[in-house]
């Protein structure tokens, strides 16, 4: 009876096994949705489209962008999650996929359970600047400036809860100086008011200030990142500047809904990587300041879980409160 069973039950799986590489060899067959829990214009609806026209091209469908913005990319994962696990609609996440898991009180899916990362698509260092003729020059300068001024120096982010102010935060705590962080809602006002003195510190990924940079009205004292990044090879990291234990990048990766069969997650995985290596979408991703980075689903996933846990520490260190 028993082998009776065993035999049933691996005759299933030899089924199961065979219709998933069968279902893995049709796809895609129809249009492709890449949800982007994001805002036309920004640093990940770009990687996104980027990426989309790419695998439009190598896999015969079209990879659809659908933007839907708001709630702390919500809105997006719910999306994802009321569709079919068979890799037609998928999902971008992000560093800030990982801060809402944190940020929230409660959400309608569990962020590691539901979905499945494939890989990362693109990485990013915060940069912390100040105005060109600032008399701060570097990190080491930044913190004495703030032991010697307490609570007198005031760093700038957008958007209470981003990964660009919870990297302040970061920083002020790894310091250990009691700076005031002042929140703003677009990066233009950030830069008008570190230009204008309200403000001595901004932080913000490169895409958006990379031209402030080059045409010198923005001074980056370091990049956030382990390493230094490519397109501003001159600028130290944080790590380098003094602080050993700071390391910020934000990133991007493709996901989908947890149960996709595995021959789809792994077709999608090779068809990012091909899509990475090609030198003409590693120029466009160099101009807008973003690092191709690819990964095995295993990595990416296991990016999500420590970036959960790192973020989780930082709202609670900060008495940032739960939405």
């Amino acid at each position: 009876m028993i082998m009776k069973f065993l035999r049933i039950a691996a005759a299933a799986v030899a089924t199961v096994m065979t219709l998933a590489t069968a279902q893995a060899q049709n796809y895609p067959n129809k249009p492709v949705k890449l949800v982007v829990p994001f805002g036309p214009g920004g640093v990940a609806d770009i990687t996104c489209r980027l990426i989309a026209q790419k695998l439009s091209a190598s896999m015969g469908q079209q990879v659809i962008v659908d933007n839907k913005p708001g709630a702390g990319g919500i809105i997006a994962g719910q999306l994802v999650l009321a569709a079919e696990p068979d890799g037609y609609t998928t999902l971008l996440m992000s560093n800030g996929t990982a801060i809402s898991a944190s940020l929230f009180k409660s959400l309608p899916y569990d962020t590691v359970k539901d979905f499945e990362p494939i890989s990362l698509m693109g990485s990013f260092p915060v940069l912390i600047l100040v105005e060109n003729k600032s008399s701060l020059h570097s990190i080491k300068d930044l913190i004495a400036a703030g032991k010697s001024n307490p609570d007198k120096l005031n760093l700038g982010a957008v958007n209470p809860g981003s990964t660009q102010e919870l990297t302040a935060e970061l920083f002020k705590s790894t310091s250990g100086v009691n700076f005031t962080i002042v929140p703003f809602k677009t990066t233009p006002a950030l830069v008008t008011a570190v230009t204008g003195d309200e403000i001595q510190v901004a932080f913000e990924i490169v895409a958006p200030v990379l031209g402030f940079v080059n045409d010198g009205r923005l001074r980056p004292l370091a990049v956030s990142s382990g390493t230094r990044f490519s397109g501003l090879p001159n600028v130290p990291t944080v790590k380098e500047s003094g602080l050993p234990n700071f390391e910020v990048v934000a990133w991007n990766a493709l996901g989908v809904k947890a149960g996709t069969p595995k021959p789809i997650v792994d077709r999608l995985n090779k068809e990012i990587h091909a899509a990475l290596a090609d030198a003409g979408l590693k120029q466009k991703f160099q101009e807008l300041g973003i690092e191709p980075r690819s990964s095995t689903p295993e990595e990416a996933k296991k990016l999500l879980v420590s970036e959960i846990g790192k973020w989780a520490k930082v709202i609670k260190d900060a008495n940032i409160p739960q939405q």
